[in-house]
């Protein structure tokens, strides 16, 4: 599979003729637009910046939406949801805003995306099913997401082969990545886009990969 990243926490992952997205962003978001076609659309927070459903509808492709908690399948993709909070555009001081974890099965790999994550602790029933994670995308901006050193902390324990960070292009607090990337003196690669198999993730071992978007 094909990993690309346009910017906050949006990533496309492409595998043969199936394209997911992860948090589209929409027209009326603080980003600029997406605009591809998608199979598959996972809304993690209800929110412009992370909703643009409607922008991936594209290229006669008109995507499954999956914007909260439960169990899925379509195209032979298989995913979880799990309810979390967010402050992410919630009120000032408020853990109102609901945020969605989502475990999505694909190419015989795990891959985790925590979405617009604040509690720096996941549920039981997330941590229960949530295992043997081969690529976990970690909000590191604070702002109302995970701070740096909260993201490191979470990514550590959940042991994930390949961690990516984001939230920290077009949003988060200023050298938010240098600060994640900082926290323990972890080693990184840098790259524009991240193309994986399944034998080359088991060959990493808590390795983080920055994507530039």
């Amino acid at each position: 599979m094909v990993i690309t990243h346009h910017g906050g926490q949006c990533f496309k992952i492409t595998q043969g003729d199936l394209t997911i997205v992860f948090d589209p962003i929409s027209k009326a978001g603080t980003l600029p637009a997406v605009r591809f076609g998608a199979d598959l659309a996972l809304v993690t927070r209800k929110h412009p910046d992370m909703s643009g459903t409607d922008e991936v509808s594209f290229g006669g492709k008109e995507p499954f939406v999956i914007d909260g908690p439960g169990e899925y399948e379509h195209s032979g993709v298989r995913v979880q949801g799990f309810l979390t909070n967010s402050q992410y555009g919630a009120s000032k001081g408020r853990l109102d805003a609901v945020n969605t974890v989502y475990a999505v099965e694909v190419d015989g790999m795990t891959v985790v995306h925590l979405g617009a994550l604040a509690d720096p602790m996941l549920s039981h029933d997330a941590r229960e099913a949530i295992d043997d994670i081969d690529v976990l995308f970690v909000p590191v901006g604070g702002d109302g997401v995970l701070s740096p050193a909260e993201a490191s902390k979470l990514s550590v324990t959940l042991q994930p082969k390949i961690t990516i960070p984001m939230h920290w292009s077009g949003m988060g607090e200023p050298k938010a990545l240098e600060s994640f990337l900082n926290e323990g003196s972890k080693e990184f690669e840098k790259v524009d886009k991240l193309t994986l198999k399944k034998k080359d993730a088991a060959e990493k071992d808590g390795a983080i990969i920055v994507i530039t978007p």
